[in-house]
């Protein structure tokens, strides 16, 4: 598989300032964003929102890299990506003011439009639990000077000098008794950088005497969801702490298994899709994945730049996405087809209904459907297999590709059919 220019550049710069070596004898590597631009631009060689997006060679020596100035990066052995926990909460809903014509709650195209959706219709007083908010600072500025720890892999604790880096802020609310620095996203990812709440938080618990609130909003599939953390010992980059967790919507949610069974009684039976059966465990990450490619069409490369994947993990999903018919191949890209647009327009409901509608075209996912619209607990991987390996004999599929396949299967079906929940995750730094 070829390598990508990032990883390409960053080998040689390894090599040219034995980089490993120097973090080795003396804990960390400091780069300029000058020596950087010798073999390509630094916001596009430092920029790695996910742990998958690092480079191979920082992978290989477990390496994470983090702004320390305006234009100085250091390199160095940090547990700088933290999981996000699974959202397991029930969903809460909410509405726009009647009044407001230039807020559109079913067609919320960025991260800034979702922020002004979720402040308007007092998903974020809610979250917050604050009576009145109001917007104050967002955009880049410089932070203050400021010194941390940061754990390593093996558990040590290194020292790191911040002196007027960037940061950004999407968006912040300050209310009576707390400034909430909000950081915004459109993508389902697994992880996320620390740092973007982090050094937010440091500046701004030096400069206002209110509690300051790190909080990330992930507006997708109609759904925000909310997270608010704390950092336990503001001088330790890794004491992050889930505070609360919460999922609101604009729109009805409710699909039920009544709704299931109308689906499958509305959609007639068709030829199999001509692409392979999907191996992408999560359904939300493949529509989530369409609404990335709503913007513009992607490469591969793109999409693994864009999202939390690797390039395998793009083929797997752009694979599914094709298999639904949502999106198809143009070239060297991945675009939305016609029916794939159209099904991102629809609300909620009869979004989750033509999901359905798609995955029905196959008789094993018809089937596995029904199944889980007459079961009141969740489809069993076993049940899966079997469906499966009635619908594709043995000679076509081996036990463990069935395996796969089967995982993908089930997990598509519960999460259409998800119950409504809340429950307690733990943090996992890496």
């Amino acid at each position: 598989m070829s390598k990508g220019r990032n990883d390409e550049a960053w080998e040689a710069i390894f090599e040219r300032w034995d980089v490993p070596g120097t973090v080795e004898r003396e804990g960390g590597f400091v780069i300029s964003a000058d020596q950087i631009r010798e073999y390509r631009e630094p916001r596009l060689m430092a920029k790695f929102d996910h742990r998958v997006n690092l480079p191979d060679v920082f992978l290989q020596h477990s390496l994470a890299i983090l702004p320390v100035t305006r234009g100085d990066y250091l390199i160095g052995p940090f547990e700088a990506y933290c999981r996000f926990e699974e959202s397991a909460a029930a969903v809460r809903r909410f509405s726009l003011p009647a009044s407001l014509e230039s807020l559109d709650g079913g067609r919320i195209p960025s991260e800034s439009i979702a922020v002004n959706c979720a402040a308007a219709s007092g998903i974020l007083a809610d979250f917050l639990g604050e009576e009145t908010l109001v917007p104050t600072v967002s955009g880049r500025m410089n932070s203050d000077r400021f010194s941390f720890s940061i754990q390593s892999a093996d558990g040590r604790e290194l020292p790191v000098q911040v002196d007027h880096a960037q940061i950004e802020i999407d968006a912040a609310f300050e209310g009576a008794n707390s400034l909430a620095l909000i950081e915004a996203k459109r993508d389902l990812s697994e992880d996320f950088l620390v740092r973007q709440l982090y050094y937010p938080f440091r500046v701004w618990s030096a400069r206002v005497h209110k509690r300051v609130r790190p909080v990330f909003l992930i507006h997708s599939n109609g759904l925000f969801r909310l997270y608010e953390y704390e950092f336990t010992d503001p001088s330790c980059y890794n004491s992050l702490r889930l505070v609360q967790q919460k999922t609101y919507s604009l729109e009805d949610t409710d699909f039920t298994r009544r709704d299931l069974l109308d689906v499958l009684r509305e959609t007639p039976r068709s030829e199999e899709p001509d692409v392979a059966f999907p191996q992408a465990n999560s359904l939300e990450r493949v529509f989530n994945l369409c609404e990335l490619l709503q913007a513009q069409p992607m490469t591969p490369q793109e999409v693994t730049a864009a999202y939390d994947f690797t390039l395998r993990q793009a083929g797997y999903y752009t694979a599914a996405a094709r298999f639904l018919g949502l999106v198809k191949k143009d070239g060297p890209c991945f675009r939305l087809t016609q029916e794939g647009r159209r099904i991102l327009e629809l609300s909620y409901r009869k979004r989750q209904a033509a999901l359905c509608s798609r995955m029905a075209r196959s008789l094993a996912f018809r089937e596995l459907l029904n199944l889980g619209a007459h079961k009141p607990e969740p489809v069993t991987a076993e049940e899966a297999r079997e469906l499966l390996r009635r619908a594709r004999p043995p000679e076509v599929w081996s036990e463990e590709t069935l395996t796969r396949r089967a995982s993908t299967a089930v997990s598509w079906v519960n999460w259409l059919l998800r119950p409504q929940g809340e429950e307690e995750q733990q943090l996992t730094f890496f």
